[in-house]
Parts: structure tokens; C-alpha cells; sequence
């Protein structure tokens, strides 16, 4: 299985928001640091806020905070949230597979995708970011490669 573009940010503005101190980032940080678009970032963090996993705080102080909900999300729970229930192949698409009614591999491929999720429904965000990882996210933080983290 695949995730999408959407899911892979998601993913990482969570854990990114994991490792956050006492300063909170905008949104426009958070892309910064991980080098994608704002305007995607954006989508991510409204889908977020959405879901109840980030709190988007604004004026003097704001900022991107994870919340309590967030922190303890397990992982293929937010996958399975964000890339939906569809099947890994559209059998039934605009040019139908003429072997779907006795194919087997339509069944196989999905308790696949449901074996994927479970092996990620354990995870909880904050086990995303416990070391190695939660301190590697921390050296990055400060912003885009060439400017240094905050102290």
C-alpha cells in the first residue's frame, strides 16, 4: 500500500507538532521546515484541526499546538482517516474488471490493506517521535536547512 502525498505530510506535521516546545509554529513554519507548500500545508493542518488532533491558536502567542487526542492517536486510525476505506484497486471503475465476480485477488488485496492498518494501530504519535526520531525532528525544527534551530 501506498499513502498519499496528503497522508505522508499529515504524518509528519503531527510528529513535527510532537517535538514542540514551548514556542508553537505557524503554519508557514511548518512547511518551511519540511520543505513543502504552504497552501498544501495548510489543507493539512485545516484536515487536522478538523479531525480534533491540532489546535490552530491565532494572534500574539499562536500558533500550531497537538492535542491531548493528537498525542495519543494511533497511527493507522489517522491513515485510515485520511486515505478512507476504498479498495487498493478500483475494480468497478469506469471500464469495470470483467474478472470481478469470481476474483480472488480482490479479497486478498483488501484483508492486505487491513493487515497495513492494523500493523500501524498501535502506534501512537508520541511513539512516532520517541528517540531516535524525537530528536532528530527537534535538530530540524528551527526552520529550513541552512537557518538553526531555536535554543
Amino acid at each position: 500500500m501506498r499513502l498519499t502525498r496528503f497522508t505522508d505530510l499529515a504524518l509528519r506535521v503531527l510528529m513535527r507538532l510532537a517535538v514542540t516546545d514551548a514556542e508553537l509554529p505557524t503554519t508557514r513554519d511548518v512547511a518551511a521546515t519540511m520543505e513543502v507548500p504552504y497552501t498544501h500545508t495548510a489543507k493539512v493542518v485545516a484536515r487536522l484541526q478538523h479531525l480534533g488532533l491540532v489546535e490552530a491558536r491565532r494572534g500574539r502567542g499562536g500558533g500550531l499546538a497537538l492535542t491531548a487526542a493528537g498525542r495519543a492517536a494511533s497511527v493507522g486510525g489517522v491513515v485510515r482517516e485520511l486515505e478512507g476505506a476504498g479498495d487498493v484497486v478500483d475494480c468497478d471503475g469506469a471500464t469495470p474488471c470483467p474478472l470481478r465476480g469470481a476474483c480472488v485477488l480482490r479479497g486478498a488485496l483488501r484483508r492486505a490493506q487491513e493487515a497495513f492498518f492494523a500493523a500501524l494501530d498501535p502506534l501512537t504519535v508520541d511513539d512516532l517521535v520517541a528517540a531516535p526520531t524525537g530528536p532528530l525532528l527537534l535538530g530540524i525544527a528551527g526552520g529550513p536547512p541552512g537557518r538553526p534551530a531555536s535554543p
